[in-house]
């Protein structure tokens, strides 16, 4: 989470990760604004490079030597970097409409988000046909693609719609690519055929007569059946019909033809074009709105025709980043002029690229070896970051455009911020600030609360149905990301967790949260961001919201005091001291969040990882507990801070056996491993470490790559439970079901021992 003595100020909203908007997250990252927060959406945690993807596809790269790791350069950059699907902007009020967030404020916006296939005007092609935009859905069909040639017997053969050098290029890496995995099976690569169909008289239209010829050639010797003037005009399953009436078989059908803007864009009152690009000035504003601006393929500049071409992406990130800093300092804009000519690298599959700008080609094995240099250039520019202090994050520029301009109302709330803050009661909250960020906050009505949140008493008053007890937990942490949203539904997650792991139903809850001083607007936004996401998680739970404190401080944090209800009857409460000999150890959800969060604060994690690790640590307990307790549970916790080994010893000594962990047998988060093996690890991990006390055998296994792990805190962790022998199998197949696809069994509970020591490892 990062964190700043300067104020925000203003926020910068980038939409899309594309060429340009990664150019401006490296700039801020080398040269921050204080009081200037960059924020971006997107769906995806990494971003193509499309120069290098036919050559990913032909097998000359790995899938992370193509794609930049957004999560690794947000974090480099000091941007907050929320993962969703953009659906509409409110430019009234200044947001930005998310499909499954709260819409986000903006003081400057941008937009990067390439082009979309428009395959809805061709029958058929939107069901049958595999887009090669957007790149992830293109993978994962390519990808399914190479697995079933190799493993189909008999032809294959693959049409590719749109001969412009995108498609020439997409083709013949695929060919590549495919024929050498026969190959190397000991198959008969000719058992492919390849058709390329373009409505043109020409494949690349664009490019010089000698760069057409010379491609004209590559696809002959190839054998690649080239059909001129052939627009498609409907898609069948296996099959496409072109305007010449031909019916063309085909098991595959790749569209790479000239795309449009996102249709969500019609809604946002842009000035469009024909084909929906957001029109800009040379500014690259917006022609309607001068806070949004566009660039890349999604940017229409009315002044210049320009190709979709990714070098013009690349190219409008400095003038992008540089005009979105005079503007939040308030001086005139600088216009982009665009290159008239252009280089262009285009690779043939296998090694070998033609160059191509205006009038002149050559080509040669050299080529791709210089297009490959300037690739690989360019890709370490966004994976090797400086090492830059905290203090280097937030020190003041002295160029003239990094100065925020305000009016003098946001000058007296920069000031009040920044000025020295109060304690006690004095550093709560401001109360037009709270009501304003929990007036669209809606909890759950349950009718055992009597006063909650929307009332103004001083306290909530609950009723203790007859019957039940209550259960109470507490739990409190600061932010570990830059997302408040994501941030709230994890802390409420992980709050909820002792009271499932009691085997009981949550009733109510109050909020103690902490939040960074500022602009009145951006703490606003911050607490309502952060409280909607808890909310959401404690309403799914039935659990009210029936009140909270919140109050000023350097990081972001939040907590939660629950209150849960359970039948008035020993039996029914699972407890950690129930374990008996014979039963089975398992885990519910994969470990490693403790690793992989310190790796993350330290830009050494993948973007992948940490979203992977997200997505389990909303996944509730709730659940979970309800299968074991119908399977026969007899004892039970919920994995947080002290790790595996710490809550396993908790549970064996009141339980008063020995237990067995197996520690190939654990389930661990993508990229947990990789991360301890690096030496990475939590803050809290040398404190556990020291129950290593309670291993019967330590010295054997302290070399293990799993054994930092065992020690490793979790945040909103699975759930560690003992399964009688008889009943685990349906155990662990219900969980699964039920949506912990990762639970297994890790280990057996052992009758007490002469040793000392209760817990033993098994490779």
């Amino acid at each position: 989470m990062q964190t700043s003595d300067q104020p925000i100020l203003r926020d910068i909203v980038l939409i899309g990760g594309g060429h340009s908007h990664v150019g401006v997250l490296k700039s801020f990252g080398m040269n921050p604004i204080p009081g200037v927060r960059l924020t971006l959406i997107c769906t995806d945690m990494h971003t193509p490079y499309s120069g290098m993807l036919p050559g990913y596809v032909a097998g000359h790269y790995a899938y992370d030597e193509v794609h930049i790791d957004l999560s690794r350069l947000a974090s480099f950059a000091g941007a907050r970097l929320y993962r969703d699907e953009v659906i509409g902007i409110d430019r009234a009020n200044q947001k930005v409409i998310c499909k499954s967030r709260p819409a986000v404020p903006y003081d400057q916006l941008s937009i990067n988000i390439g082009s979309t296939p428009q395959l809805q005007g061709v029958p058929g092609a939107a069901e049958h046909a595999v887009a090669v935009k957007p790149i992830r859905n293109f993978n994962d069909r390519w990808i399914a693609l190479l697995e079933r040639v190799k493993t189909h017997t008999g032809k294959t053969t693959i049409a590719v719609v749109g001969a412009g050098a995108g498609g020439v290029e997409l083709l013949l890496a695929m060919q590549f690519r495919l024929r050498n995995e026969l190959t190397q099976l000991g198959r008969n690569p000719d058992e492919l055929t390849f058709h390329l169909l373009t409505s043109s008289d020409n494949i690349l239209p664009t490019h010089n007569a000698g760069v057409r010829s010379r491609f004209d050639a590559v696809l002959a010797q190839r054998n690649v059946q080239v059909h001129r003037k052939s627009e498609v005009t409907q898609v069948k399953a296996g099959a496409l019909t072109t305007s010449t009436g031909q019916e063309l078989q085909a098991d595959e059908i790749i569209w790479v033809t000239r795309a449009g803007g996102a249709a969500w864009l019609k809604t946002t009152g842009l000035q469009l074009d024909a084909e929906g690009f957001i029109e800009v000035k040379d500014t690259l504003q917006t022609i309607n709105d001068p806070l949004i601006y566009a660039a890349g393929d999604i940017a229409n500049m009315v002044n210049f025709k320009l190709e979709k071409a990714g070098v013009f992406a690349v190219r409008q990130g400095k003038p992008l980043t540089e005009n979105l800093r005079r503007a939040v300092g308030g001086t005139a804009l600088e216009a982009y002029r665009p290159q008239t000519s252009w280089l262009a690298l285009i690779s043939t599959g296998d090694k070998y690229a033609v160059a191509s700008r205006g009038w002149l080609g050559f080509a040669g094995a050299w080529v791709w070896q210089w297009k490959d240099w300037i690739d690989q250039r360019f890709m370490r520019k966004f994976s090797e970051f400086p090492e830059m202090s905290a203090n280097a994050k937030s020190a003041p520029s002295n160029t003239a455009s990094n100065a925020v301009k305000l009016n003098s109302e946001e000058s007296l709330q920069a000031i009040s911020a920044i000025a020295m803050r109060c304690g006690g009661c004095g550093a709560k909250v401001g109360a037009t600030i709270l009501q304003n960020a929990l007036s669209n906050l809606h909890p759950v009505q349950r009718d055992d609360v009597l006063i909650g949140l929307k009332d103004p008493d001083d306290a909530a008053v609950v009723r203790v149905p007859p019957g039940m007890a209550m259960v109470h937990s507490v739990d409190f942490f600061r932010a570990f990301i830059d997302d408040p949203y994501i941030f709230g539904k994890v802390a409420a997650n992980h709050a909820l967790g002792d009271i499932w792991a009691m085997g009981g139903q949550a009733q109510s809850a109050t909020a103690i949260c902490t939040v960074p001083p500022g602009m009145d607007s951006k703490v606003e936004d911050v607490l309502f961001q952060m409280m909607t996401g808890a909310l959401e998680v404690l309403n799914e739970a039935d659990c009210s919201l029936v009140g909270g404190h919140t109050g000023e401080g350097k990081e972001l944090a939040l907590g939660f005091a629950i209150n849960g209800l359970i039948e008035d009857k020993p039996e029914a409460i699972l407890r950690k001291s129930g374990m008996k000999p014979g039963d089975v150890l398992i885990l519910t959800k994969p470990i490693g969040t403790g690793t992989l969060f310190a790796a993350h604060a330290r830009l050494a994690a993948k973007g992948r990882w940490i979203d992977a690790a997200l997505q389990s640590m909303v996944i509730s307990n709730r659940v979970g507990a309800q299968i074991l307790r119908e399977h026969g549970g007899t004892a039970c916790t919920d994995l947080t801070g002290f790790g595996l080994l710490g809550h396993l010893v908790e549970m064996t000594r009141p339980s008063e056996v020995d237990a067995e962990i197996h520690l190939s047998a654990l389930p661990l988060l993508d990229g947990a491993q990789d991360c301890v093996e690096a030496g990475i690890t939590s803050s809290l991990q040398s404190a556990n470490v020291r129950l290593r006390r309670a291993l019967r055998n330590q010295e054997e296994f302290v070399k293990h790559p799993r054994y930092p792990l065992i020690f490793d805190p979790q945040t909103a962790g699975g759930l560690l439970a003992s399964v009688p022998a008889d009943r685990v199998d349906a155990c662990i197949a219900a969980l699964k079901a039920q949506g912990y696809p990762h639970t297994c069994k890790i280990g057996r509970i052992l009758p007490q021992g002469d040793a000392i020591e209760p817990i033993t490892l098994v490779a």
